[in-house]
């Protein structure tokens, strides 16, 4: 299975001037903790990292002090995730069939996970990693004022890895780049075009690391896994 990663965002939500994925968790840098998780999964056999061009170097280093056994390439990322994710299809090899892309952020989902999405991928064309709502949702308007409360049990909080057929993905985002539709992930490309996408549960534990709080509570949840 081909896994392609964009890791081409900023840290403005973490306070940090430089991409958030090179800031150290337990004395490594977040992407590690993502190639790490990929190279443990039986399924995923290729990594893209999709990135900036002024991270290559410290992506090149990091590559370098892993020693992954996975084939890595790394592809040049744009401005939003959604032109990320673009060129990251542009560029899998010729005859990948399907794909998953999951955030560089998300350092800790399981290898558990990623062969679980590996294998739902094969039984459908489009799928996200997602869990349950806990909380109750409130609808409000733009002066905060409640318009509806949704029935929680259908409300799933959308995770990654999204996994997708790589030639209905493609038309996907060629569509979306003809009528300049916006997304904030692949699933809502999907969605636009009329195509089924299923839900694979997730993990409770797989958060994205986007601000202090979060990389706090990522440094607990792994010194509890590595006891």
């Amino acid at each position: 299975m081909y896994l392609l990663i964009p890791a081409a965002g900023m840290g403005r939500r973490m306070g940090s001037e430089r991409n958030k994925l090179l800031l150290t968790l337990l004395g490594k840098p977040i992407l590690a903790w993502t190639l790490l998780a990929a190279e443990a999964a039986d399924k995923i056999s290729w990594i893209g990292i999709i990135g900036q061009p002024n991270d290559q170097s410290d992506i090149k280093a990091i590559l370098a002090e892993l020693a992954l056994s996975l084939p890595v390439q790394l592809i040049m990322g744009g401005e939003t995730r959604q032109e990320s994710v673009y060129n990251g299809l542009q560029a899998l090899p010729d005859g990948a069939e399907r794909v998953l892309i999951h955030d560089g952020a998300r350092c800790l989902a399981t290898p558990q996970l990623l062969n679980r999405c590996g294998s739902a991928l094969l039984d459908c064309s489009g799928f996200i990693a997602a869990v349950p709502v806990k909380d109750t949702i409130k609808v409000v308007d733009e002066v905060g004022v409640i318009q509806d409360t949704p029935d929680r049990r259908q409300l799933w909080a959308a995770q990654t890895p999204q996994g997708f057929e790589v030639k209905l993905l493609k038309q996907c985002h060629d569509k979306g780049r003809d009528l300049g539709w916006e997304v904030t992930d692949d699933a809502a490309l999907f969605e636009r075009c009329g195509l089924a996408v299923r839900i694979v549960e997730g993990e409770e534990t797989n958060l994205k690391v986007t601000t202090p709080v979060d990389l706090a509570i990522a440094e607990f949840i792994l010194r509890q896994r590595l006891g």
